[in-house]
């Protein structure tokens, strides 16, 4: 008999291997931080001992899910200001570059990293910032303590980190004892910040790091002047070229309006650039990220998918990889990887009108192995599979909205949401066990997100930005802002 440390045995086992196999009764054997075999429950059984065993009867077991694109600092923010006039996107402008502290950073990404663990999500991309690409580059505390806060949760993260929008120097802040001190940051010292998180972290326990830098659509050139949009352009060749020789993804986020064919005259694209959003791709621009083997961020469920179409229909038929974002945490999204699916479905379906659209398999596709994909970490994650990382959920389908237990994998992809995770397996490490975590207490993380908010709504005097907006309630659409 072969040694495993785990036994997974009895549930259904959803693989997303190559034959996408679907394994009633079946098991999951797990040595380490690796899968060791994957079979039905009396092949395992005549094979492995183990030290524990437990039973998924009545459940499925599939790999961790992959979240290819949300924000890190959003969970802190969430609805503030939100559908009143673009007070929401200011206000992320504002806290990542003079209203926020390592603290705050610490107690989100936990919070965050917290809310991906308990809806299955054990891989997610996190960008270090938001708004319109306003990134928390200017000292590496703010990063670091992001980092820390993941790994205290033990989730796997990838985070982005690189220059916010030019122009440069731009303003910001810190903060001791409640004063604030100013200074104007400079594109190349946040060039250098961004190199020493990526010297810090990429490889350091599960985190990784990327680089992005923000997409150059047509209205940036038009409302640049010229030497300004040459010296943007470098900008983002420079960072580029950073992310080529480190071999780590290089992030966009919100491609729109020419911006892919901006990008291929850059020479930015390649199978390790992951572009986020991507709505309203021309024929040509499809084209060229399915040529240059380029990933895809698709975010369903944002606000860029309501103000433009992701053509990932299109995008998958000509042979590119897509997966999906949440874009999450805020501001009306969760990092909930179950209701994107589900969202992503009818959202193309309403489309073409036609709903044999993005089968659920798909969708399903698009949380793991094709997430992993997106990441280059498909042989690594993505699947159950020997040798794989031993990234599993367990998803209790015992439950009134998924029984009758028949059809699992349609169950899943069509009704199931993030609290049904029963079990959340990293590394071979169980860290969510009877849908609790096991390693962290939910009430002091809460606690902590709880009080760093507070803190900013005083240190920014937010606290008009935290009410009701004017048409809430009895409206069909809000009044003019």
């Amino acid at each position: 008999m072969r040694h495993a440390d785990l036994i997974l045995t009895g549930g259904t086992i959803l693989s997303m291997d190559s034959a996408r196999r679907i394994i009633g009764e079946g098991a999951v054997a797990i040595s380490g931080d690796r899968i060791a075999a994957v079979g039905t429950a009396g092949e395992i059984a005549g094979t492995f001992e183990a030290r524990r065993i437990i039973d998924t009867t009545g459940k499925v077991v599939m790999p961790g899910m992959i979240d290819v694109h949300a924000h890190a600092g959003h969970g802190l923010i969430k609805t503030m200001g939100m559908e009143q006039a673009n007070h929401w996107e200011e206000i992320c402008n504002a806290a990542y570059t003079v209203g926020s502290t390592p603290d705050f950073w610490f107690a989100e990404a936990r919070l965050a990293a917290l809310e991906r663990l308990r809806f299955g999500v054990t891989t997610g991309v996190s960008l270090l910032g938001g708004g319109d690409t306003i990134m928390r580059t200017d000292d590496v505390a703010h990063g670091c303590a992001h980092c820390e806060g993941v790994a205290d949760i033990g989730t796997r993260s990838v985070v982005a980190v690189g220059p916010t929008r030019p122009p440069h120097p731009r303003l910001y802040a810190a903060w001791h004892e409640d004063r604030r001190f100013e200074r104007h940051v400079s594109f190349e010292e946040q060039f250098e910040v961004s190199r020493r998180l990526l010297g810090m972290w990429h490889g350091r326990g599960r985190l990784r790091i990327a680089l992005l830098t923000p997409v150059l659509r047509d209205e940036h050139e038009r409302g640049m002047a010229a030497s300004d949009y040459e010296e943007a352009v470098a900008q983002t060749k420079a960072v580029r070229a950073l992310s080529r020789d480190a071999g780590v993804i290089f992030t966009q986020d919100g491609h729109w309006r020419g911006s892919v064919l901006r990008a291929l005259d850059m020479g930015i694209l390649g199978p390790d650039a992951l572009l986020s959003h991507a709505i309203d791709l021309t024929p040509e621009e499809i084209r060229i990220v399915a040529d240059t083997g380029s990933k895809i961020a698709h975010n369903p469920s944002a606000i860029a998918s309501i103000l433009g179409r992701c053509p990932a229909i299109e995008l998958i038929e000509a042979g590119a990889v897509v997966a999906i974002g949440s874009d999450a945490t805020a501001p009306d999204r969760s990092g909930d990887l179950f209701r994107h699916m589900q969202q992503c479905m009818h959202y193309h379906r309403r489309h073409f009108r036609d709903p044999s659209v993005l089968p659920p398999g798909k969708a399903l596709e698009m949380v793991t192995i094709d997430a992993a994909a997106a990441l280059g970490m498909e042989t690594e994650i993505g699947s159950l599979e020997a040798g794989r990382k031993a990234d599993v959920v367990v998803v209790d389908m015992q439950r009134p909205h998924l029984a009758p237990f028949q059809m699992p994998a349609f169950r899943l992809a069509y009704f199931a949401n993030g609290n049904d995770v029963d079990m959340v397996v990293i590394d071979g490490e169980i860290l969510l066990e009877n849908g609790r975590p096991v390693r962290t207490d939910p009430g002091a993380v809460v606690a902590d997100a709880n009080r760093e908010a507070e803190l900013l709504v005083e240190r920014m005097g937010l606290r008009t930005m935290i009410g009701q907006p004017e048409g809430f309630f009895s409206h069909a659409r809000y009044p003019d802002q």
